[in-house]
């Protein structure tokens, strides 16, 4: 149990100009690890000090990124399963607060929606055109082509919000959902592009409405990259391997924005799923 007098008291002393009394202070509440946030969220919004404020917010942040970089290190050691639980970690690099609930319940609103109008009897192909209707038609998703290089682009939460995403974030719902729906779609390490394929029966771009292509389609777009056709690129990848493409997509968006920090933290991250 947290010794609350005692965590009020350190905090009091962040501000110290003592460096020494300033590292001791900082590992001590490092130590308290999350029970410490609210205190210092508390502080925060009562300090008057900048300098006090900014250690309060790095030490939040501190915290907060080891909480996260252990949940990422035990769902991969796990054996990354769930895909959806995978992107909500990496949902909390810049969103630690927000209601996880909430996003499992839009995700579940658009399955709803389209499971309404599922028939049994229906071709992965009916399908398919279903699930686009309503992911595209009734629910308004599409790529953001304005801006692809924002980093919300690869935030689950803020592009159900606005309903716009980079090709793969679009495909990581496209793909969560149909998986609801027992259906086969799961992603493929397409270079340069994020498509999903059901049984390899056909593939799917999720970020062009859904449209559906074949394997020559495949073949041509990896000449055009003058690239040899090779077996990752048609066949299923894991969601290790998604979720290793949404950090490398956001190390990318901060790198073009100058985010040194935030890259040299996201390079870290990806080495935990090696």
């Amino acid at each position: 149990m947290i010794d609350q007098t005692e965590v009020k008291s350190l905090i009091r002393l962040l501000d110290d100009p003592d460096q020494e009394i300033f590292s001791h202070v900082h590992g001590k509440l490092l130590s308290y690890g999350s029970e410490a946030i609210e205190y210092l969220e508390s502080a925060f919004e009562q300090a008057f000090d900048s300098i006090q404020q900014e250690r309060i917010a790095n030490l939040v942040h501190e915290i907060q990124f080891g909480t996260l970089k252990n949940d990422l290190k035990l769902w991969h050691q796990s054996g990354a399963f769930d895909l959806l639980q995978g992107i909500l970690i990496i949902n909390r690099y810049q969103y630690p607060d927000i209601d996880e609930q909430k996003i499992i319940n839009q995700i579940e609103s658009i399955k709803r929606d389209i499971w309404i109008q599922m028939m049994n009897e229906a071709s992965p192909s009916e399908q398919v055109k279903l699930i686009n209707h309503v992911f595209y038609h009734i629910h308004g998703f599409s790529g953001n082509t304005a801006n692809h290089q924002d980093p919300q682009n690869s935030y689950l939460s803020q592009v159900l919000e606005t309903k716009k995403g980079s090709q793969t974030s679009l495909a990581i719902i496209y793909s969560i959902i149909a998986q609801k729906l027992d259906m086969p779609v799961y992603g493929v390490n397409l270079p340069k592009s994020s498509e999903f394929e059901s049984n390899i029966v056909f593939y799917i771009n999720a970020f062009n409405k859904g449209f559906i292509f074949g394997r020559r389609d495949v073949d041509v777009f990896l000449k055009q990259l003058n690239l040899k056709a090779d077996k990752q690129f048609y066949e299923p990848c894991s969601n290790t391997d998604i979720i290793k493409r949404v950090i490398r997509n956001l190390i990318s968006s901060y790198e073009h924005i100058g985010s040194t920090d935030k890259v040299a933290e996201l390079t870290g991250l990806l080495g935990l799923l090696d």
